[in-house]
């Protein structure tokens, strides 16, 4: 039942290499065959205007943060930068600017971060030349089946426009390989694999949270996860993963759930039913909403593990978060998650709820286990710094400086 490295990871080693993206490190406990992880050549590409566009920019978003942590690195690579959204915040006004102003046509190369259909997808193809996709994945529809109507129909529709995408850009690339083969799939002959930038020192330097902190400590086993409350992350397993552990292992839990809880109502509330059906009180269920970062950053500092039984994710970036602020991951072993824990933390599969409640008091209360997984996740982790961040920019940029 030990994790592994995904097959998906090293299947396609010279994607990965193409934009220097480090292969997933095997695990100490469940060795897969190594893969090479390319060597950066020392080169720095002449000044570019690099634009990226985002269909909407929200504060606290994943793939937003990362459009602004990259034009932060290009920025201080030389290049002309900037972040273009149909939509924005009003925090963020002024930071991202309006997809209206015509300066958002004029990149030397033009990233569209893909993740929803957007009047960006034609603009994009229209553009002369250097147009490039990120791809961050479109939740499959069938999760929102019984759920919610119009969002299965607003996730086909992006899917059916990314395909449509195909042989009309430059270059398509996912944030991971999980991600790539799927551009591969539609059709799109140029692709390659681009990493979400994550910043981590927004939850590792956030101030302390005292009171928050107090409460959190105060003789619960806490148990994690982050996210939206949307049918694919599979929260109901959650729900009955407790129902084991508190059997089995340890009756003195608390499990947090920190996201969004209006992507899908009707979800949600199938939920709250749930919980009352099991008799499960809010003093042993938290559900946060979305909180601040100096919250969340609380929330990953007193958790005793962190949790992801999620059944679709393109990268998911709460497991690099946990990581950061070394809260042991366990995880079932989906699509991208494997890739992104590289080796690390604890995946299972198939999805048995009671062996994982068993692996789950072990990440807690063993203590040799608990440091082993940190100390590789401490190591996966060198594989998102800065440098290597900004050596993958290099690689990227010098393909269109030509």
């Amino acid at each position: 039942r030990c994790g592994k490295t995904s097959g998906n990871a090293s299947a396609n080693g010279n994607a990965l290499r193409n934009f220097g993206f480090p292969a997933p490190r095997p695990s100490k406990r469940c060795r897969s065959h190594p893969a090479a992880v390319a060597r950066t050549p020392s080169f720095r590409p002449a000044e570019m205007v690099i634009n990226q566009w985002l269909p909407a920019a929200h504060r606290g978003d994943a793939v937003g943060d990362s459009a602004r942590r990259v034009r932060g690195l290009l920025r201080e690579r030389g290049h002309e930068s900037q972040v273009y959204a149909l939509t924005i915040d009003a925090a963020l006004n002024g930071d991202v600017l309006p997809f209206t102003d015509p300066a958002a046509q004029r990149g030397d190369v033009t990233i569209l971060h893909f993740a929803i259909s957007s009047p960006m997808s034609e603009a994009l193809a229209a553009l002369p030349a250097q147009r490039v996709i990120q791809y961050h994945n479109i939740t499959p529809p069938h999760f929102f089946a019984g759920y919610d109507a119009d969002t299965a129909a607003l996730v086909t529709k992006g899917r059916e426009e990314l395909a449509n995408l195909a042989g009309r850009v430059d270059l398509a690339l996912g944030d991971s390989e999980y991600n790539r083969q799927e551009l591969e799939t539609l059709g799109f002959p140029d692709t390659g694999v681009f990493p979400i930038a994550v910043d981590t020192r927004r939850l590792t330097d956030a101030p302390p949270r005292l009171a928050l902190e107090h409460i959190l400590r105060a003789g619960l086993t806490n148990i994690l996860f982050v996210g939206r409350m949307a049918p694919n992350k599979k929260l109901e397993d959650h729900l009955r993963l407790a129902e084991h552990y508190k059997r089995y292992v340890d009756a003195f839990h608390r499990f947090i759930f920190v996201g969004r809880e209006d992507t899908c109502p009707r979800y949600y509330a199938m939920l709250r039913a749930l919980m009352s059906r099991y008799q499960m009180t809010s003093e042993r269920f938290w559900f946060v909403g979305s909180v601040p970062d100096e919250d969340l950053a609380t929330f990953y500092r007193t958790a005793h593990a962190y949790v992801s039984l999620s059944e679709h994710e393109g990268f998911c970036v709460p497991l690099v978060e946990a990581m950061a602020t070394d809260v042991p991951v366990l995880a079932y072993a989906s699509t991208a998650v494997p890739e992104t824990l590289g080796g690390a933390g604890v995946t299972f599969s198939p999805k048995d709820l009671e062996y994982a409640a068993e692996m789950l008091g072990l990440l807690v209360y063993d203590d040799g286990l608990r440091a082993g997984v940190l100390d590789g996740q401490r190591r996966r982790l060198e594989d998102f710094t800065d440098e290597r961040l900004k050596a993958h920019l290099d690689q990227l940029v010098a393909r269109f400086a030509s």
